[in-house]
C-alpha cells in the first residue's frame, strides 16, 4: 500500500515537472535566497520561484502553515531524485531554508514561527549568521559580543566576522553574551535582528579571490526585540549548536545535490578541455581521475541519502559532521582536478575558474574547520577520550 502511495506520488509529481519547470530553470544558473537587496532579471527563475511557492515545495518539508507541502521523508526523496532527473535548480536556496527555519521548527515560539517561516517560504528574506568574531572562531564559546536586557528589547554591542552575505541580509540569528559572569558555555543567548538599523554596519572583506561573500559586521547599540529570543535565555548554545547540524545534515546537502549555480558535468568538463575519443575523455590519465572523483561522489550522495533514509525523523546528531569533512574535500578535488586539466587556460586572476579555486580553498575551514568536525565526531560518535 505505501508503495504504491509513493509511486503515484512519482507520477504525479513527474509530470508537473515536466509540465511547469522551465527549461531556463534547469542546469545550471541563478538560485534565489530570498533577499530583498538582490534583484533577479532572469524570468525562468523568477517563475520557477513562482510556480514552487504556489505548490509548497521551496520548502516541501515544512508543515502547510508555514508555507511548506508536509511531505513525508519519502516523498521528499523522491521528489529530489525526480528534480535531478530532469537536472531542474532548486527554486529557493539561503540560511533560512537550510538553517535557521529548521531550528525555528524545533525551538521557536508560535509566534516566530508565524512570523518569520512563511517569509522564508515564499523568498521574501534573506538571512545570514552572527556566529564567529575576532578571536571566537573554532572556540566559538569565547564569543564576547554582549547583549543588554532592556526590558523588552535587547541592546547589543560587538563584532561578528565572516558573516557570510551580511550585504544583502535583512535579518541576522546571533550569538551574544547575556550572562558574561557565566561559564562560556553558558550565559550565551540565540537573538534575531533586522540587519536595516542604524546600529548595524557591515563591511565587505576582499578575498584572495576578488569577490567579497564575508563581511566584518558591528553592533553599536543594536535592538532585537525580546519577542526575538529563541529558546531560554542564556541557553543559547544549543540552539546555536542544533542549527550548525542542520547546515551540515544529509538532507540539505541532498537539495542542493540538484543542479544548482555554478555546478556542471565533470566528464563533459574534462572533455571539452581535453578532447574525447570514443565518446570518452581523451587523456587516460585524467580520464582516470574523472572516474575516481565520480564514483567518490556518487558514494558520498548515495551515503547523504543512506543517513537520510534511516533517520527517524529528529533532528540531526554530530554525525552531520561527516557530510562537512568529505562534502568539502570532494569540492576542493573537483576543482583542483579541473583547474589541472584546463592547463593554461586554468591560471590567471581573471579567470573564473581559478577565482572558484581560490574561493572554494576556504570550504574546509568556515562553518567550523574539518578539524573540529573531526573532533566532533571522536568525541561524540566515537566516545574517544580527550
Amino acid at each position: 500500500m505505501e508503495t504504491q502511495r509513493l509511486e503515484n506520488f512519482r507520477a504525479e509529481t513527474r509530470a508537473w515537472l515536466a509540465a511547469h519547470c522551465p527549461a531556463g530553470a534547469r542546469g545550471p544558473g541563478p538560485i534565489p535566497n530570498g533577499s530583498t537587496k538582490i534583484k533577479i532579471g532572469h524570468r525562468d527563475t523568477l517563475a520557477w520561484l513562482d510556480l514552487m511557492i504556489e505548490k509548497g515545495w521551496t520548502v516541501p518539508d515544512w508543515p502547510k502553515e508555514y508555507g511548506g507541502a508536509a511531505l513525508g521523508k519519502e516523498e521528499y526523496l523522491v521528489l529530489l531524485e525526480e528534480m535531478r532527473r530532469i537536472d531542474a535548480r532548486p527554486p529557493l536556496s539561503g540560511f533560512g531554508t537550510s538553517m535557521l527555519g529548521p531550528t525555528l521548527l524545533e525551538f521557536g515560539t508560535d509566534l516566530q514561527k508565524q512570523t518569520h517561516l512563511p517569509r522564508i517560504a515564499r523568498a521574501a528574506v534573506e538571512w545570514c549568521q552572527g556566529y564567529s568574531e575576532p578571536g571566537a572562531g573554532s572556540d566559538l564559546a569565547s564569543l564576547r559580543t554582549r547583549a543588554e536586557d532592556k526590558g523588552d528589547h535587547f541592546v547589543i554591542n560587538g563584532q561578528k566576522t565572516w558573516t557570510s552575505g551580511a550585504q544583502f541580509a535583512d535579518w541576522m540569528f546571533i550569538l551574544v553574551r547575556t550572562d558574561p559572569d557565566a561559564p562560556k558555555h553558558q550565559g550565551i543567548s540565540f537573538l534575531l535582528l533586522p540587519m536595516d538599523q542604524p546600529g548595524v554596519r557591515v563591511k565587505p572583506i576582499r578575498l584572495i579571490s576578488g569577490e567579497s561573500p564575508f563581511n566584518e559586521t558591528f553592533f553599536d547599540n543594536a535592538i532585537a526585540s525580546k519577542e526575538d529570543l529563541v529558546g531560554e535565555l542564556n541557553r543559547g548554545w544549543s540552539v546555536g549548536k542544533r542549527l550548525l547540524q542542520h547546515e551540515r545534515s544529509g538532507m540539505q546537502s541532498l537539495v542542493r545535490g540538484s543542479a544548482g549555480e555554478g555546478e556542471a558535468n565533470l566528464p563533459a568538463q574534462a572533455k571539452a578541455a581535453l578532447g574525447e575519443a570514443g565518446g570518452k575523455v581523451a587523456d587516460p590519465a585524467y580520464r582516470s581521475q574523472v572516474l575516481a572523483y565520480e564514483m567518490n561522489n556518487r558514494a558520498f550522495r548515495l551515503c547523504q541519502r543512506r543517513a537520510v533514509e534511516e533517520s527517524d525523523g529528529g533532528a540531526p546528531g554530530p554525525v552531520s559532521s561527516i557530510f562537512k569533512i568529505y562534502g568539502s574535500e570532494l569540492q576542493q578535488q573537483h576543482d583542483d582536478l579541473l583547474t589541472k586539466m584546463r592547463g593554461v587556460q586554468g591560471f590567471g586572476a581573471e579567470r573564473e575558474a581559478t577565482r572558484q579555486w581560490l574561493f572554494y580553498r576556504a570550504f574546509s575551514i568556515y562553518s567550523g574547520s574539518n578539524e573540529i568536525q573531526r573532533n566532533i565526531l571522536a568525541k561524540r560518535v566515537l566516545g574517544l577520550p580527550d
